[in-house]
């Protein structure tokens, strides 16, 4: 295809008497001219038998009104490469040049089962003026002669990137066609990079192959590109992945926005490299397209300097590659301010900590957290969730990281922050390391963080053993990146896949519907679904079950910490006030909490003398999420299906209903209790089916072990009750230290109040001092 059948209005080539015309069964034929001009109108359900003859129909109806039209958007099958969607536009859509005005006006046209063509979207309103009808001439589709006459081929070809961009009809065996069967065409090498628009699939046999298309389609669309982040293979340390970006990503110099336009390439295991992410949207006004003069020269890549440490820059009135070293996302205004209050911080909480990465004689990445962080930690650190969502957006001032906790009014608790230096492994092990000192060296059980390779490896490092679970926002975007038209145009599709990971509740009943799901849809050679199966341990539920996520949603709908008061647009001049005003707003919700808890009593719904004993000692809100199970179990039957010793098996189901059955084994030497559906474990609360078999063996007292200490009333001061409360000797010093710590602080400021009550503190302090040592 030429840059003329892209760029350029379309020409269509009339027949003498074929003019395009709807039929009674919404379909398109061609029939008089009479009849065509009063038909012709595209409408949704319309139906045709290639793509090239919607665009006709669509160029003759431009026509007819008085406007130009151009080839848009494409959309291919992730599983066989055919194109399966196109768009075709008002020649005056985008803004890539000065006579274009914007125009929404297009039609799009998606390929049934059938073979046939449906026209599924159409926007008719144009914001510009249109020539009269007469003044525009039908135009000439441009299609070259390909040798191959059993298929139309529309063939997009650079020797100089060595891409393929094919649209047919009916693809070869390989999806792929070979270029030397065109040896002898004479095509324009250096229109085509500048003409066409990056996608996922893309292939390309170098990442310097990729760089110079990116940097061409850039330069046609008006912007220029730098070379982003990197990534490394954990095994031999060879690039796996590569992003270039717009010139204006990130904050470090005033030109720069955030934008959050980038392309990403992935090395296969073929040795080539496959575009998996593109965003085309820019937050910021585009140029002019460059001339061909005005191109970057490409790079050499050699096996030991891959792109590595390279950036754009404007040297001379031209662009040049540059060696940099790492860079920093902050701003250097931040650090001042910053430090400034750490330093005032720590005049007022002795356990105010902070630490600040350095490289090469510059700052980098912060780490902050104070005393209530560090205490909260203790109790609270066993589910982490690191909160990166400064990213969503692709477009922020401030990087902020913060490692949330879940305390035992199920609230969000701050465990610490961090200003993110840059998106590598070296910053984010940087952080953990940071965080993890701050905490006394407490490894979480479980950590909820984004699934990039560099917090991958990061967390592996730092928390070997963690149960690393991705974040649900990031899952989703990837989801609809990679499948999001499969899961959108196929409901079955959407049935089963869903019902593979949401429902399975085993290993091999999971493996067995991937595996009929991946057969069934020919997605084998899926690269994602490949990858999100090699790493099913850490986003699919029945793998997630088993660990203590103190509940956090598998949706991910936990409430931000920050909310609103809070974002990564906030500039500088009110950060530190918007921070400390969300901190306070939070630890008020908490106060008030732990005074309820303490002074209020929830309802009892029965005599189960396990109810009032869960009332007893359970925050109110963790009380009401046991109640909820405990009223639940009455509405169920077990049955015993087995015995091994001490050992029964119970099947526990809703009474009248299959639909939910569950396995329970219950020793009755020791009263453990195990449930298939895994609440106790990532909940840390008894579920419905173990507590029907603890009233069917008139169990009337939960042992100890069933209720966690962190839910309880006491679980911020209270008193250790026993070991069985789990957790190993140093984290019990930890937390008798911060308890007391946080005890101290408060009498501290009771007994400065007045003359008379430091008198009275002092005096209580010392008589307790030697009533302690008389103890040892």
């Amino acid at each position: 295809m030429s840059r003329e059948e892209l760029d350029n209005p379309m020409t269509v080539r009339p027949k003498p008497a074929a003019l395009a015309i709807v039929n009674n069964n919404n379909g398109y034929h061609r029939d008089n001219e009479e009849e065509g001009e009063s038909k012709l109108e595209p409408n949704v359900g319309l139906e045709f038998d290639s793509a090239e003859e919607a665009q006709e129909f669509y160029n003759l109806y431009a026509t007819k009104l008085g406007f130009r039209i151009r080839i848009g958007q494409l959309y291919r099958s992730r599983v066989d490469g055919s194109v399966i969607s196109r768009r075709f536009v008002c020649s005056k859509e985008g803004f890539q040049t000065t006579s274009r005005t914007g125009c929404p006006a297009f039609i799009r046209v998606q390929k049934a089962d059938s073979g046939k063509w449906v026209l599924a979207n159409v926007k008719k309103e144009h914001n510009h003026e249109l020539e009269s009808s007469g003044e525009i001439c039908p135009s000439r589709i441009q299609r070259k002669n390909i040798p191959n006459p059993k298929s139309s081929v529309v063939v997009v070809v650079s020797t100089r990137t060595g891409l393929r961009s094919i649209d047919e009809d009916g693809p070869g065996p390989s999806g792929i066609i070979d270029l030397k069967r065109f040896k002898r065409e004479k095509i324009d090498v250096e229109l085509q990079p500048r003409g066409s628009e990056p996608y996922k699939g893309l292939e390309f046999t170098s990442a310097g192959e990729a760089y110079e298309f990116y940097n061409a389609y850039a330069s046609n669309s008006g912007f220029k590109v730098r070379i982003g982040q990197l990534f490394r293979s954990k095994n031999d340390g060879s690039i796996t992945s590569r992003r270039f970006v717009c010139s204006k990503e990130g904050h470090q110099h005033p030109s720069r926005v955030g934008c959050g336009a980038f392309m990403r390439i992935q090395r296969q295991d073929t040795g080539r490299w496959l575009v998996d992410r593109f965003q085309n949207e820019h937050n910021h006004e585009l140029g002019l397209p460059a001339d061909a003069s005005g191109r970057v020269k490409g790079f050499k890549e050699e096996a030991s300097t891959v792109l590595e440490n390279m950036d754009l820059v404007e040297l001379n009135g031209g662009l040049s590659l540059v060696t940099r070293g790492r860079e920093s996302r902050i701003g250097s205004d931040w650090y001042n301010e910053l430090f400034e209050y750490f330093q005032a911080r720590q005049a007022d909480d002795m356990g105010f900590f902070y630490a600040v990465e350095m490289h090469n004689g510059r700052a980098m990445s912060v780490f902050w957290a104070d005393a209530r962080s560090r205490f909260s930690c203790t109790q609270f650190g066993d589910a982490v969730v690191f909160d990166t969502t400064y990213r969503k957006g692709g477009s922020y001032s401030v990087p902020l990281a913060s490692f949330i906790g879940i305390n035992h009014h199920r609230q969000p608790v701050l465990l610490g922050c961090a200003l993110i230096a840059e998106e590598s492994e070296e910053s984010f092990t940087w952080v953990f390391q940071a965080w993890l000192r701050a905490m006394s060296g407490r490894h979480p059980v479980s950590i909820v963080a984004d699934q990039d390779r560099a917090i991958q490896h990061s967390i592996a490092q730092v928390f070997p053993g963690t149960h690393h679970r991705f974040s649900a926002w990031q899952l989703k975007a990837t989801e609809q990146e990679n499948i999001g038209e499969l899961l959108s145009m196929n409901p079955e599709f959407k049935y089963e896949y869903e019902t593979c990971i949401f429902q399975s509740q085993t290993a091999n009943e999971f493996e067995a519907a991937w595996n009929v799901l991946v057969n069934k849809y020919n997605l084998r050679k899926n690269t994602w679904l490949m990858e999100m199966y090699r790493m099913r341990k850490s986003w699919v539920p029945l793998h997630i079950r088993g660990t203590f996520f103190a509940g956090i949603p598998m949706d991910g709908s936990l409430k931000s910490y920050f909310g609103t008061i809070l974002t990564s647009q906030t500039p500088l001049n009110e950060f530190l006030i918007r921070y400390q005003k969300a901190l306070e707003q939070r630890r008020e919700e908490e106060r008030k909490e732990d005074f309820n808890s303490f002074n209020l009593q929830a309802v009892l719904h029965t005599k189960d003398p396990i109810e009032d004993q869960c009332r007893r000692l359970y925050t109110i809100t963790m009380f009401q999420v046991f109640q909820k199970e405990l009223l639940e179990c009455y509405s169920f039957v077990g049955i015993k299906i087995n015995v091994e010793g001490a050992i029964s098996r119970y099947l526990v189901q809703k009474s009248g209903s299959g639909d939910e059955r569950n396995t329970v084994a219950f020793n009755a030497s020791n009263l453990n209790v195990s449930c298939s559906c895994k609440m106790f474990e990532f909940e840390g609360v008894l579920c419905r089916h173990a507590l029907k078999v603890f009233q069917i063996m008139n169990v009337r007292e939960l042992p100890s072990r069933y209720i966690l200490h962190r839910w309880t009333k006491d679980a911020k001061y209270g008193i250790l009750r026993d070991v069985d409360s789990g957790g190993a000797s140093q984290d019990h010093k930890a937390l008798m230290l911060w308890s007391l710590r946080e005890e101290a602080k408060n009498y501290i400021e009771a007994g400065t109040a007045s003359l008379e009550r430091y008198k009275l503190a002092f005096e209580i302090m010392q008589e307790g001092r030697r009533n302690l040592c008389w103890q040892n």
